[in-house]
Formats: structure tokens, C-alpha cells, sequence
């Protein structure tokens, strides 16, 4: 059984303030990009993530099925990741381009490359809680 990666977050961080001798964690002690890379170790799926990271390759939209805008992360959590954004239900990111930085709220999914985070977009049945992308001070849905 695989350890959730939320819990892997936080064992570490308090590890980490054990370590420093700290009564309790210092807020912002563990970036929510830490999410990530403890859900990619334990190769986990369907993960709540949230976090941000710096545009590092514009890919081709996927046009198979729902279209996706896609771009490559570095989330520096020791990996990039894929995020694919459902662009049949939110707004396409106008002018993204390599070095820019994107904040999000998604789920991850694990793969060898790093994994992939998407429903980056309102759920339109309500079913989970919707996700999202920031970039340029606009909150893209």
C-alpha cells in the first residue's frame, strides 16, 4: 500500500522541523509543490495538487477527443510535469510562451516523465472541486 502523498508532505515537513529544532512548522515550510513530487514517487493517481512553475516547452494542442492546450513545467520538484488543459471548457492561455509562469490547481496523474496534471477547469457536472490555471493576473476556469 502507497503512502498519500499529502501525508508524505507532511511527515517530511515535520521531520524537517524536528531536525531545526522548531516547536511547530514555520507556514510555507512545505511548498505545495513538495505535493507533486511525493505523489510521482509513489507513482500516485488522482491527486489534488496545487502549485506553480516556469513554462519550459509549448506543445501542440491535443485535438483527439476533448482538446487540450498543453505546456511543459518545471515545478522544481526534482521534475517537469505535462499540464493538459481541457480548452472545451475553459479559456485557452493567449500568448504562453517558453519562461513564463503558470500557478495551478489540478489533479495529477503519475507517468515515468513526471506525470501529467490536468483538470485544470470548472467540472461542469460538480462532481469534484474545479481546478484552475493562473497566468498574467487572469484566473483561467
Amino acid at each position: 500500500m502507497k503512502p498519500a502523498p499529502k501525508l508524505v508532505a507532511a511527515l517530511v515537513a515535520i521531520a524537517v522541523s524536528a531536525y531545526l529544532g522548531l516547536d511547530q512548522l514555520p507556514s510555507g515550510l512545505v511548498d505545495a509543490n513538495q505535493e507533486i513530487s511525493a505523489a510521482y514517487r509513489a507513482q500516485a493517481n488522482d491527486v489534488d495538487v496545487s502549485g506553480s512553475g516556469t513554462v519550459t516547452r509549448v506543445l501542440a494542442d491535443d485535438n483527439d477527443g476533448s482538446r487540450h492546450q498543453r505546456f511543459i513545467l518545471d515545478v522544481q520538484a526534482e521534475r517537469t510535469i505535462l499540464v493538459a488543459h481541457n480548452i472545451d471548457l475553459a479559456p485557452r492561455l493567449d500568448g504562453l510562451k517558453v519562461g513564463d509562469t503558470v500557478e495551478f490547481k489540478g489533479v495529477y496523474e503519475w507517468n515515468d516523465r513526471g506525470g501529467v496534471v490536468h483538470w485544470t477547469h470548472h467540472d461542469p457536472q460538480n462532481r469534484r472541486s474545479g481546478g484552475w490555471l493562473k497566468y498574467r493576473g487572469q484566473t483561467y476556469r
